[in-house]
């Protein structure tokens, strides 16, 4: 699927080819606020971090995975937040 992500290593969006599955992703089905993290994705050697609300691009971060992060939605939104 090719969806638009911000990419903070270089400053802007970029369309990607992401495949979304049980494998790579998790998701929060528990998240309820539009600032909250609602899914990771491992995608080549970095993480795509998507908060819930409709106007949120997901970010794309080099050299991090969900195992990293230990799968911890806390810890993506500080990343995120870090390069916000």
């Amino acid at each position: 699927m090719e969806v638009t992500v911000y990419n903070p290593q270089k400053g802007r969006r970029e369309r990607i080819d992401v495949e979304f599955t049980d494998k790579n992703t998790t998701w929060f089905d528990d998240c309820m606020d539009d600032e909250g993290v609602y899914m990771i994705t491992d995608f080549k050697e970095g993480i795509i971090i998507k908060k819930l609300g409709l106007g949120n691009t997901p970010f794309w971060i080099y050299d991090v995975s969900r195992d990293d992060i230990g799968h911890d939605p806390k810890k993506a939104k500080e990343l995120v937040d870090s390069w916000e």
